[in-house]
């Protein structure tokens, strides 16, 4: 049995639409009600990280889990690590990023991330690594401004980033989950080409229909929307971020989702033109 925690969020569902049908798959989540419908053989249980009994439980007759965990310096990892060798699941496979690999990111969320893959390889349990660029989804967050103002605000609008679509994590992810061979590898997945916030903003006119403006805002003004958002530590973490892709270290485009799908990554053209409905009245 697959267990995939985080089944309603971003990666999670994406996995979840991506498994064969008739296997065996239990489904781990805060609220239930939001799990989209699947077949007899899959299950969903309401359980957290906080809730040790509820965490076993939910690993219990597992041999695979997709761990997915987004508590920045919490310690969901090893709580569910500790079930996860406690009743017996033989691989975890979990879901990172590919900044632990810049030796120059130091960051809070950098450095949580290493911190967390660190204990996996160190529990004696098999583990495969998933290490995304950041997602091209996150441009929804621009939803509100381009429905009603029809712009994008955001920093460093020519730095580029080689993000990744979600839908290519998540079929990464099933592969991963269901095929031998993935043990003790880290998977770096990015999406087929380096791509600025000022260029998103043109792709994504097209895919609605409409022009679009860009602004960049200064460093301050980035600061005080992401503190409406995130306590402080956060915000700058994210601040740093942002200045490494100034610098150009989240441009290299990698090739493990051609590989490990026998397809090209997909386009952000794609993802804006799928998702279009997102960003219109």
């Amino acid at each position: 049995m697959i267990l995939v925690t985080g089944a309603t969020g971003t990666v999670g569902r994406e996995v979840v639409r991506r498994l064969p049908e008739g296997l065996r798959v239990r489904l781990m989540t805060r609220d239930p009600s939001k799990v989209m419908a699947r077949g007899e053989t899959t299950e969903v249980v309401a359980a957290d990280f906080d809730a040790p009994r509820l965490l076993e439980r939910a690993l219990q007759g597992v041999s695979t889990a997709l761990v997915v965990t987004n508590r920045v310096g919490g310690d969901d990892d090893l709580r569910l690590i500790r079930a996860a060798g406690a009743v017996g699941v033989r691989r975890l496979v979990k879901l990172s990023a590919a900044a632990v690999l810049d030796p120059d990111a130091d960051d809070l969320i950098t450095r949580w991330q290493r911190t967390t893959e660190e204990l996996l390889c160190a529990s004696g349990l098999e583990w495969t690594l998933l290490r995304p660029r950041a997602f091209m989804s996150n441009t929804l967050s621009w939803a509100a401004s381009i429905r009603s103002e029809r712009v994008v605000r955001a920093l460093h609008g020519t730095s580029a980033n080689a993000c990744v679509d979600p839908r290519d994590i998540g079929e990464v992810a099933a592969r991963v989950l269901t095929e031998e061979g993935h043990a003790g590898k880290a998977y770096t997945l990015t999406g087929p080409e380096p791509i600025t916030p000022a260029e998103q903003t043109e792709q994504l006119a097209r895919a609605i229909g409409v022009p679009l403006r860009f602004e960049e805002l200064t460093l301050e003004q980035a600061r005080a929307g992401l503190a409406e958002r995130y306590p402080t530590p956060m915000v700058e973490a994210r601040l740093e971020s942002a200045q490494r892709q100034r610098a150009g270290a989240k441009s290299a485009v990698d090739g493990t989702v051609r590989s490990l799908t026998g397809r090209p990554a997909l386009t952000f053209r794609r993802w804006a033109h799928d998702h279009r409905d997102a960003f219109t009245a």
